[in-house]
């Protein structure tokens, strides 16, 4: 009884994960065709287990390789005809405490689709990192939100690092695709201006500000691990994944290389309650209980006021 469980859930496996992988890696006829042939690899070690367990184990086994194999042939790659928001990630060069961020956008959004690009260059100085933001975006269901990370230096410049999918032109997010090697991974360095008033004034997302409480020499490797990211996706390509690899697991990742102590919890795949996650680390800033820092984190209102304001910065911070 226990082995048949085995065979038809592994079969079942096979036929669901199967088809959600040929879904999303082929269209149009050779999808079907895909579709066609793992049917009749699944059929055939369905009619073999009839003349012995063995078999039907041994035609389910080479279905399953033959999947995995032709799943490990597709590879990232950096040569596709990007969308323009996602066309470039984020380019780091230190050199001792100077630090050069190419690659920067800072478009002009005229809606949340269009935009005139500008892509920018800018110094920073280690010794002037003075804060640390988590930004978070929540456009439909509340327990799901982009997390951005926003880092301030003296004189009131910040730069945003986001995580994201690397759409190609023309295409959209899916979920599924997600799970299936559909979309690159990029890192995209941005100026608030830029990210978070397109959340905020075109995409009429709600978006909230929260101090995160981090000692200098915390806030320093954090945004150097920012700065690793961006150097190993330029070396070599990685795939997003909608669990593993998103805005916030990834984010988690480069946390837990700088404090290995740091536990999973199921709120960094529930990225809207990111928030309550930073308030049981002790590090998210603001005062009063969670509901009340919640309320003042809202940027959304503040940032349609600003409107053109010369310090969009300034103008989301202000109370």
């Amino acid at each position: 009884m226990a082995e048949r469980a085995a065979f038809w859930g592994a079969w079942l496996a096979a036929a669901a994960w199967g088809a959600g992988a040929l879904w999303v890696q082929f269209a149009g006829p050779a999808r079907l065709g895909a579709w066609a042939a793992l049917g009749i690899a699944l059929l055939a070690a369905a009619g073999l287990r009839r003349l012995g367990a063995r078999f039907g184990w041994a035609a389910l086994v080479a279905a399953w390789l033959s999947l995995l194999f032709w799943y490990q042939g597709i590879t990232p790659r950096q040569d596709r005809d990007w969308a323009l928001d996602v066309s470039r990630g984020v380019v780091a060069r230190v050199a001792g405490e100077r630090v050069t961020l190419s690659n920067l956008r800072d478009f002009d959004w005229t809606s949340p689709e269009a935009a005139t690009p500008r892509w920018i260059t800018r110094r920073y100085d280690l010794a002037d990192l003075e804060s640390t933001d988590m930004i978070t975006s929540v456009w439909s269901n509340p327990l799901i939100a982009h997390l951005l990370v926003s880092f301030g230096f003296k004189g009131g410049e910040h730069v945003v690092f986001s995580v994201e999918i690397r759409r190609e032109e023309g295409e959209a997010f899916n979920e599924i695709g997600g799970f299936f090697r559909q979309f690159e991974l990029v890192l995209i360095g941005a100026t608030e201006r830029d990210i978070v008033k397109l959340r905020t004034n075109f995409r009429k997302e709600e978006v909230r500000l929260y101090p995160v409480i981090l000692s200098p020499e915390a806030r320093r490797a954090l945004f150097l691990a920012y700065l690793d990211l961006a150097r190993r996706l330029e070396e070599e390509p990685q795939f997003y994944n909608t669990l593993t690899a998103n805005c916030t697991t990834v984010v988690y990742h480069l946390a837990k290389r700088l404090w290995p102590g740091l536990r999973p919890d199921w709120r960094i795949v529930a990225s809207g309650e990111l928030p309550a996650y930073l308030e049981s680390l002790g590090i998210l800033g603001g005062e009063g209980a969670l509901a009340a820092r919640e309320a003042a984190a809202l940027i959304t209102p503040r940032a349609q006021s600003a409107g053109e304001a010369a310090d969009f910065s300034a103008a989301i911070r202000a109370r």
